[in-house]
């Protein structure tokens, strides 16, 4: 992201409309980077292709008031948060319409597969419910897995927006994905 577009980020931040209207051109390609990431997490043949995700998360982001972006790694992580809960609230939604209740048709991956293969499909409704009790237990940890996993952000960049270690983000990241596999596995057993 330029200077340029930090700048925007800012303005926008603190309610710029202008900011927020010239600031899209300059991010899209890495909000789309971002949707087409977390589609390639979705099912085959997913209904939201990745235009269609980064315009529904932009305008959510942009509505935001309480948020005072700090830079760049802290305005993908919320981007990619945003997008990642418009697909559990489709999953969500797909699945109340299929007789039965929770969709049969979800393939349940441990957390590890998932960082290691992007090109599986899992089951990110249970992942998101697993996100929200770990996020109970340890808001860092859950934090961590968000922009590690979801923005896709670099152990260097978490460690900046989240002001800790790299290391401390290293243990973080390797406590949070065992226990999430934990959850995971227990609720494929369900």
């Amino acid at each position: 992201m330029s200077d340029d577009a930090t700048r925007m980020l800012l303005d926008a931040g603190n309610g710029d409309s202008i900011a927020a209207e010239q600031l899209l051109p300059l991010v899209y390609d890495e909000l789309r980077q971002l949707a087409e990431r977390q589609l390639r997490l979705e099912r085959p043949g997913h209904t939201l292709q990745p235009t269609a995700l980064v315009h529904e998360a932009w305008l959510r982001l942009i509505d935001q008031t309480r948020v005072h972006w700090q830079n760049r790694a802290h305005f993908l992580a919320i981007a990619a948060t945003a997008m990642r809960r418009i697909l559990v609230n489709h999953a969500k939604a797909r699945a109340s319409l299929k007789r039965g209740g929770e969709g049969h048709d979800r393939l349940r991956v441990p957390l590890d597969q998932l960082v290691d293969s992007l090109s599986d499909h899992a089951d990110l409704a249970a992942l998101d419910e697993a996100l929200k009790r770990l996020a109970e237990l340890d808001p860092q940890q859950a934090r961590v897995v968000e922009m590690r996993f979801f923005g896709g952000l670099t152990v260097d960049e978490v460690a900046k927006s989240l002001e800790l270690s790299p290391r401390t983000v290293h243990r973080d990241w390797a406590m949070a994905r065992a226990w999430l596999r934990g959850e995971l596995l227990k609720g494929g057993e369900a």
